[in-house]
């Protein structure tokens, strides 16, 4: 039987006293040299990492039976959990389609847009992880510099016919769908503290948009986040295991006060 997603990081974290996700954005090159940079990487990093993030761009680049495969399995080799982000955004069926090749894949869990709803929406996508032992996380508000042109916009709750910003709504869906985590920018902490005033302890905060775009360690974990996703600070690095070393180190004084 599966080992529950939440369960899954959640001891990864505690035994290695870490709770850096590495999002594992290795650049664009040739196939075979993306493949050997981004398994290098993940070999010299993994003592200081409680998890690894895929995104897109390396699933269009390497394949996912193929190249994504090889990369999910030696995560799991050294007893990480693998989170997919593909955003899920599209109706039901297409969805759960989706989501079963990326479970097929070895994935532990993938990270799910609310905008398109539950019902012939996200509901077959968390229905099938309960079902597998798998993790969903929802997309709460985005790290980059437009993301208020669309989280943060105002929209009518439709429980209490009243204006409220999209990203609380998204947090309170996070909430009643029972998702295992919600996805958080690094650069908006002052977010982070409205978001993490909804869920409470009850959905852990995943945070990316540390370092390269901005988001500050210190200010992300002290406004609630729980798991800090960071790609390029790391993986553009010329020494990527002394940085995620420091990144670390940073993080388990702050895990200790």
């Amino acid at each position: 039987m599966l080992l529950q997603y939440r369960k899954l990081i959640d001891e990864s974290s505690r035994s290695r006293r870490s709770n850096v996700v590495l999002a594992l954005d290795v650049k664009q090159m040739d196939k075979a040299s993306q493949l050997r940079r981004s398994l290098q990487i993940l070999r010299s990093v993994e003592p200081h990492i409680c998890a690894v993030k895929i995104g897109m761009q390396l699933l269009l680049s390497l394949g996912l039976h193929n190249g994504i495969r090889k990369i999910v399995t030696l995560t799991h080799e050294f007893g990480l959990p693998a989170i997919m982000d593909a955003k899920i955004n599209d109706v039901g069926h297409t969805n759960r389609i989706m989501t079963e090749h990326f479970f097929n894949a070895g994935f532990d869990a993938v990270i799910v847009n609310p905008i398109i709803g539950w019902k012939d929406g996200l509901e077959p996508v968390f229905n099938l992880a309960r079902s597998s032992g798998r993790g969903v996380l929802l997309l709460t508000y985005m790290s980059h510099i437009g993301a208020m042109e669309g989280y943060g916009q105002k929209v009518i709750n439709p429980k209490t016919d009243r204006p409220i910003e999209q990203y609380k709504l998204f947090a309170e869906r996070a909430l009643k769908w029972g998702a295992d985590g919600a996805v958080v920018g690094a650069t908006y902490p002052e977010k982070i503290r409205s978001i993490c005033k909804i869920l409470g302890e009850s959905v852990p905060i995943y945070s990316p948009g540390v370092g390269a775009q901005g988001g500050n360690i210190e200010k992300t974990m002290r406004a609630g986040a729980r798991y800090l996703i960071v790609g390029r600070s790391i993986v553009d690095s010329e020494k990527p295991k002394t940085s995620a070393e420091k990144i670390h180190v940073q993080v388990r004084k702050l895990l200790a006060c």
